[in-house]
C-alpha cells in the first residue's frame, strides 16, 4: 500500500514538473554576437537560448527547440546584458518638488507618478535598479506582481537621517517628532525616517527591514539638495551608525551612506559600511583605505547647474561638480570598486537623459570599461545584498545560468558607444526576466 502511494504521489511530481517545463516560454536569439558583461570584444556570431527567465545554453551551433518557440533572428547584431542604474529615487526622481510639496500629494499620486517613470526606464534598457531611498514598496511590489512594467528594484526604503541632516525634509513650521510628537510630512510619506541615538537609528533600521529592504541607506554627511546641512558636515556618531550597521549584517545585508567628505567617509568606513553614495569631496587617502577594505564608490557624473536650480543649491554644489572630474580617474587608478549611478532628483526631465549619462564616463574609461561597470559591476554591488537581495541570480551577464535581462542592440557597443544613448531607435529587444517588452525586429507576431 505504502508503495503504490508512493508511486502515486512520484507520477504527480512527475507530471507537475512537466507541466511547468511546457509552461516555460522558449526564445532563441540566432546569429547574435555577445558583449558578455566583462570581455573587450564581442563573440564570434552565436545562438542563446532562453528558456523561462534564464539564459539556458550559448552555442555556435544550432539550437534544436518544441515547436512554437520563438525565434529571433539577430543577423549580427549586439546581445548585451540589461543596463543597471544603482542610484536612482523612483518617487523623487518623477515628482517635482513643487510637486513633492503639494497638499494635493497623495500615496496614489506617489504611485501613479513612479509607475509611468519605472516603465520610461526598463524601455530605456534598465532592467535592474537600486532605489537609493524613498517610498519605493508599492512600486516594487506591483511591478514584481506585474501589475506595472518596471525594472528590478533593490529597495532601500526610507532614508535615515540624524536631525537637521540630509534627509531632514521638515518646512520650518515643522517641529521635532521627538519634543512635539507630530512626524513630519516626508516621515509620513515613508520619504525619510528622522533618527537620533543609537535605538532610534535600530528601530528606523529595522522597520525598513521589515518591509523589504534590501539595503539600508543612511545620510552620514550634509548634501545639495536639503536646506538645514552644509555639504561639509559629518552626520551620525560612530556608535549611531555603528547601531545601523549592526542592524543590517544581522540580516545579512549592508548599510550604503551618502557622504562626500574624508572625515565623514573615514568614519563610516570605520563604523563598517561597505558603500559610498557620491563622494566626489574625496581626496588620495581615503580613497587608497577603501581600496584596500574592498569599499564600493557608488558615484556619479552629475549635471550641471539648470536654469530653474534653487541658487542656495546651485551654491552648495560648486565643490561637488568640481571635484568629480578628479575622482573618477584617481578612484580608477587607485583601482577602488567602482559603481555608477543617475541620482536625478526633482526634476523628472531628466530621466529621459538616463542613457546619455553613461556617456560622461567616457573622458575616464574605454568602452568596454563603460559597459562592464552599467552592467557586470553595478550587478556585483547589487548583490552585495546577500539573502536580502530581492532577485538573488546572475545579473549584469550574458551566460548560462543567468537571468535573461537582454537587449538585442543595433550595432556595436563597443565600437560606438552612443548606441546606448539611443534606446528608442538602437535597442531592438528588451527582455528582463525572460519576458520581451520591447521588440522592433517583429511587430506582426502577436506573441511578442
Amino acid at each position: 500500500m505504502k508503495k503504490s502511494v508512493l508511486i502515486l504521489w512520484s507520477l504527480f511530481f512527475l507530471i507537475q514538473g512537466i507541466s511547468k517545463s511546457q509552461d516555460l516560454s522558449v526564445v532563441v536569439f540566432e546569429n547574435v554576437r555577445v558583449f558578455d558583461g566583462k570581455s573587450e570584444e564581442l563573440t564570434p556570431v552565436v545562438n542563446v537560448l532562453v528558456e523561462g527567465n534564464k539564459i539556458k545554453s550559448i552555442s555556435p551551433t544550432n539550437i534544436e527547440i518544441m515547436p512554437g518557440a520563438k525565434r529571433i533572428q539577430g543577423n549580427g547584431k549586439t546581445l548585451m546584458p540589461g543596463l543597471i542604474d544603482v542610484h536612482v529615487h523612483m518617487a523623487f526622481g518623477a515628482l517635482t518638488m513643487k510637486e513633492m510639496m503639494s497638499p494635493m500629494l497623495s500615496e496614489g499620486v506617489i504611485v501613479e507618478k513612479t509607475s509611468k517613470g519605472a516603465e520610461e526606464m526598463l524601455l530605456r534598457g534598465f532592467t535592474s535598479v537600486r532605489d537609493a531611498g524613498g517610498p519605493i514598496f508599492p512600486l516594487k511590489m506591483a511591478i514584481d506582481a506585474g501589475k506595472f512594467k518596471g525594472p528590478r528594484i533593490w529597495p532601500s526604503g526610507a532614508t535615515i537621517s540624524q536631525t537637521a541632516g540630509h534627509g531632514d525634509f521638515r518646512t520650518p513650521e515643522e517641529k521635532s517628532r521627538r519634543f512635539f510628537g507630530e512626524p513630519s510630512r516626508a516621515e509620513r510619506y515613508n520619504a525619510t525616517f528622522i533618527a537620533d541615538g543609537r535605538d532610534e537609528v535600530l528601530t528606523a533600521t529595522r522597520e525598513n527591514l521589515r518591509f523589504g529592504a534590501s539595503q539600508i541607506k543612511l545620510m552620514a554627511g550634509g548634501g545639495t539638495s536639503s536646506a538645514y546641512d552644509p555639504v561639509d558636515v559629518t552626520q551620525y556618531t560612530f556608535d549611531e551608525m555603528r547601531a545601523a550597521v549592526e542592524a543590517a549584517e544581522d540580516w545579512g545585508t549592508y548599510v550604503m551612506v551618502h557622504a562626500y567628505t574624508p572625515r565623514a567617509i573615514q568614519r563610516a568606513i570605520e563604523a563598517g559600511v561597505k558603500c559610498v553614495e557620491h563622494g566626489q569631496m574625496l581626496d588620495e587617502k581615503t580613497l587608497r583605505l577603501m581600496a584596500r577594505k574592498k569599499i564600493w564608490l557608488s558615484t556619479q557624473n552629475l549635471v550641471e547647474d539648470t536654469p530653474d536650480m534653487d541658487p542656495l543649491r546651485r551654491e552648495k554644489r560648486k565643490p561637488v561638480i568640481e571635484g568629480q572630474s578628479k575622482v573618477w580617474p584617481l578612484a580608477k587608478k587607485l583601482k577602488v570598486k567602482l559603481a555608477w549611478g543617475t541620482d536625478f532628483l526633482f526634476e523628472p526631465e531628466l530621466n529621459a537623459l538616463q542613457n546619455e549619462y553613461i556617456l560622461r564616463l567616457q573622458k575616464w574609461f574605454s568602452n568596454a570599461e563603460i559597459l562592464k561597470i552599467v552592467t557586470h559591476d553595478n550587478a556585483e554591488l547589487l548583490q552585495l545584498s546577500g539573502l536580502r537581495s530581492p532577485y538573488p541570480g546572475k545579473l549584469g551577464v550574458v551566460e548560462e545560468g543567468a537571468f535573461a535581462d537582454l537587449i538585442l542592440v543595433d550595432g556595436n557597443p563597443l565600437d560606438d558607444l552612443s548606441l546606448i544613448a539611443q534606446p528608442k531607435e538602437k535597442f531592438l529587444i528588451i527582455m528582463k526576466d525572460g519576458e520581451i517588452h520591447k521588440n522592433l525586429i517583429n511587430l506582426t507576431d502577436p506573441s511578442l
